[in-house]
C-alpha cells in the first residue's frame, strides 16, 4: 500500500492510524514505513527487502516536516514502525521531540561510523545515518579559478564579491553546513563568515540546488553551493541541455587540506510507538547491507556510509576518483546547532 501525504492531510491521520493499527496488521509480518525519500530507485530497495525476508512494507510518503507533524498528531496511536528522513537537523528534531525508539544493534553500530549516528545512551541509539550527501562548491570554469574556491572559508572572501549563488540559508541543507562550520570555527567566526557570504552574493537566495548549478552555467553567478547528487543527476542525464550545464561547471570538494568536506545524512529510526520493533530493526539493518548501499550509491548518487563498498557510479567517480576526505564532526552536534545558526542568519540578513 502506498499513500501520498501532504501537510494538509494531517487531519485525516487519525483515521489512517486506526486502519494501520488494526489487530490484523499487527499479526502480519509487516512494517509501516513513513518515508521522506522520494526516489524511483528506492522501489527496488523495498521490493528486495520483502523478497529476502517476507516482511511486507506499507509506505506513507511525505516531506520531512509532514512526517514530523503526522507523528505528533498521531501520538501513541501512530502505526509507524520506521521513519526515514533526509537531513541531520530533521533527525535531531525528531529525536528531541521524542519520536524515536532508541535501539541496540551490533550490525548497525559496526557498519555506521559513530559520527554519522545519534549519540548513544544506555537505552541505545535514536537514529542512524544510512547514506551521505557531500555539500560542495561548483564554479564557472571560464571565470573562476579553482584555487579561489577550494575552502568553505573562501566563499566569504572579498575576492569572490558578487559571485555567490546559494539557496535559502534556512533550508536544512544549509543549516547543517552552517552548523558544522560552527563546530569548526566557533560561533563568532561563523557569524562573520555568514556575513561575508551575504556580502558576496550575486543575488538574493532562491531556488533549489539544481537552480544554483544552472545559474553558474548561465553566467548569472561565478560560484554556488550544492549537494553532490544534484550535480550527479545532471552529469548522468540523457538531456543534452543538462549535460551542457554539467560540462560548463567545475566542482570542488572543499577543505581537503584541512578538516574535510561537509557531509549530511539521510537516515532512519525506529518509531517511538512501533508495534513491530523487531521487524523495524531488521529493515534498518538491511539498509546497511552491501546490496542496499549499492542502491544508494549507484542508483541515487549518494555516498555509502559503509566503508569498502565498490562504487560503480560514473558521475561520483568523475567528481572525485571515487573517494574524498569528509569531515569527522558528529552529525548529531550539527543538528543541535540549527537554532543557534538560524539566529545568526537573522542577525546578518541571510535570507
Amino acid at each position: 500500500m502506498r499513500r501520498t501525504l501532504t501537510v494538509l492531510s494531517i487531519a485525516a491521520s487519525a483515521i489512517s492510524a486506526a486502519l494501520f493499527s488494526s489487530s490484523v496488521w499487527a499479526d502480519e509480518q509487516v512494517i509501516n514505513l513513513y518515508s521522506a525519500r522520494h526516489y524511483p530507485t528506492d522501489e527496488a530497495l523495498y521490493n528486495d527487502f520483502t523478497k529476502a525476508t517476507g516482511i511486507k512494507i506499507n509506505r506513507v510518503d511525505s516531506d520531512d516536516a509532514g512526517i514530523i507533524a503526522r507523528l505528533k498528531a498521531e501520538g501513541s496511536a501512530s502505526p509507524a514502525d520506521v521513519i526515514l528522513l533526509v537531513d541531520a537537523a530533521r533527525l535531531w528534531k525528531g529525536e528531541v521531540d521524542g519520536m524515536f525508539l532508541p535501539v541496540k544493534s551490533k550490525t548497525l553500530e559496526t557498519a555506521i561510523p559513530a559520527q554519522l549516528r545519534s549519540k548513544a545512551t544506555d537505552d541505545g541509539t535514536a537514529w542512524f545515518g544510512l547514506s551521505t550527501r557531500a555539500r560542495v562548491v561548483v564554479y564557472d570554469k571560464l571565470k573562476v579559478k579553482r584555487e579561489d574556491v577550494d575552502t568553505y572559508e573562501e566563499l566569504a572572501d572579498p575576492k569572490n564579491k558578487g559571485k555567490l549563488c546559494i539557496r535559502s540559508g534556512s533550508h536544512p541543507y544549509n543549516l547543517s553546513l552552517f552548523g558544522a562550520m560552527t563546530e569548526h570555527l566557533g560561533p563568532a567566526a561563523t557569524e562573520a563568515w555568514l556575513k561575508g557570504m551575504v556580502d558576496n552574493m550575486a543575488r538574493s537566495p532562491k531556488g533549489g540546488d539544481t537552480d544554483q548549478i544552472k545559474a553558474v552555467a548561465s553566467g548569472e553567478c561565478g560560484i554556488a553551493v550544492t549537494n553532490t547528487y544534484y550535480l550527479a543527476r545532471l552529469m548522468r542525464s540523457t538531456n543534452p541541455a543538462d549535460k551542457a550545464v554539467a560540462e560548463r561547471v567545475g566542482v570542488v570538494f572543499p577543505n581537503q587540506q584541512s578538516w574535510g568536506t561537509h557531509v549530511n545524512v539521510a537516515g532512519g529510526a525506529v518509531a517511538r510507538y512501533s508495534k513491530n520493533p523487531a521487524n523495524a530493526v531488521k529493515f534498518l539493518e538491511y539498509l546497511v547491507s552491501p546490496e542496499a548501499q549499492n542502491h544508494f550509491a549507484n542508483g541515487n548518487n549518494e555516498w555509502p556510509v559503509v566503508k569498502g563498498l565498490k562504487l560503480d557510479n560514473p558521475a561520483l567517480k568523475a567528481m572525485t576518483g571515487g573517494n574524498f576526505k569528509s569531515e569527522l564532526v558528529p552529525i548529531s552536534a550539527v543538528g543541535m546547532n540549527q537554532i543557534k545558526v538560524q539566529q545568526m542568519l537573522d542577525r546578518v540578513g541571510f535570507k
